[in-house]
């Protein structure tokens, strides 16, 4: 009898990243314990984002480069296309309060009835993270706010470009 191995464990980490924080850092690094390649979903181009696709893709390549199973892309049109797509096997995402679950919860069930063989993983934001939205990152920057141990040092240095050219 021959023992059948399984496939190698893919997961999405889907997100617009306007910017990466070090909360989702923290999802990152949880996610590839538990999986074999994490992929980092950049969603298009949004109308309200302050930095471009290909910078928060930059950004975020700065950010991963210690983990060689971390592939960052971008993506448009439905998530669950592109997790196909990229032969993945499971979604990530990453929860900080019960407002979050509620519309993640409808997201995990839409794509659960689109694909019922890929898997979403809701990973609960560490308690020193769960403060953090980049609405209010940018917020803090905008009136010269210290976000230094809130974002990668280069997405702090990234921001203060952004809105005060320096």
């Amino acid at each position: 009898m021959t023992k059948k191995f399984p496939q190698e464990r893919i997961a999405v980490y889907p997100g617009v990243f306007d910017p990466v924080t070090n909360g989702h850092m923290d999802i990152i690094d949880r996610s590839v314990r538990i999986f074999d390649r994490v992929i980092v979903a950049v969603a298009g181009n949004r109308p309200q984002t302050i930095f471009t696709l290909e910078e928060r893709i930059n950004l975020l390549i700065q950010s991963t480069t210690a983990y060689p199973q971390v592939q960052v892309t971008s993506f448009e049109g439905l998530l669950i296309d592109f997790v196909r797509e990229q032969q993945a096997n499971a979604i990530i995402r990453g929860l900080r309060a019960v407002s979050d679950f509620e519309l993640e919860f409808q997201y995990a069930l839409m794509n659960q009835h689109l694909a019922e063989d890929i898997e979403t993983f809701f990973m609960m934001s560490r308690s020193r993270f769960m403060f953090i939205t980049t609405a209010a990152i940018k917020q803090v920057i905008r009136f010269h706010g210290c976000v230094h141990d809130l974002v990668p040092e280069h997405v702090e240095n990234a921001l203060w470009e952004k809105f005060h050219g320096q």
